[in-house]
């Protein structure tokens, strides 16, 4: 099996062991392993959608990137039918976007939050 290098800040590597544990991998390569897999099969669960869609997208961030979500927003206004906007705690806010449109330009958003590092949390859920 290849050997693979990565980085993670303490708090990710703090995390990661947290989950170790309480899932009960037997090493830190087990857990991100597994964290891959999902992340690979949810990505080709969403480049399989096709048509019209309906679906639910939720983005977690830091309020300074407040002007980054809607930057971003007002690109897709044609997609959003609802938006919700709610601080969770301290400075995290969650943006909870219903979309109903085409599917390629679903993925897009969602792409141009995933690949933002300021996001904390993107997550997708087709209806």
């Amino acid at each position: 099996m290849p050997i693979v290098s990565i980085s993670l800040n303490h708090e990710i590597l703090s995390e990661l062991d947290k989950l170790q544990k309480s899932m009960g991998f037997s090493g830190r390569s087990e857990a991100i392993r597994a964290g891959i897999r999902t992340f690979v099969s949810e990505e080709k669960q969403k480049s399989e959608l096709e048509g019209n869609i309906h679906a639910i997208l939720l983005v977690v961030h830091n309020d300074e990137f407040d002007h980054v979500v809607s930057g971003i927003k007002h690109n897709f206004e044609d997609l959003i039918t609802t938006h919700l906007h709610s601080k969770i705690e301290g400075e995290k806010c969650m943006e909870l976007f219903v979309i109903d449109g085409d599917a390629k330009r679903v993925s897009t958003i969602t792409k141009d939050f995933q690949v933002n590092k300021n996001m904390d949390t993107v997550k997708l859920v087709t209806l």
